[in-house]
């Protein structure tokens, strides 16, 4: 028997695209309110995705979307961090 496997499909916050999990990348905010990158997409806490690529990083810097969808302040660190994980995937 050949069953096709429903492939999980999220939304990019900066984008609004409609993708494939793993071509995107989960921010966290945990209940302590600190913000982290989640590579295994298993961290419990609020979450938000983003697409790997540069523009979407960088249009989420600059409309502050992510500060916006976790509803806590965002550091620099986070974009930055993000960038160099899109940077090594291409």
């Amino acid at each position: 028997m050949n069953t096709n496997r429903k492939v999980p499909l999220r939304k990019c916050v900066a984008t609004g695209e409609m993708r494939p999990k793993k071509e995107l990348v989960r921010i966290v905010r945990s209940k302590e309110g600190e913000v982290s990158i989640d590579l295994t997409g298993k961290k419990s806490g609020r979450g938000a995705y983003l697409t790997k690529e540069k523009e979407a990083i960088l249009l989420a810097k600059k409309k502050n979307i992510l500060s916006n969808q976790l509803q806590v302040q965002v550091n620099d660190s986070v974009y930055e961090e993000l960038l160099k994980l899109v940077e090594k995937e291409n």
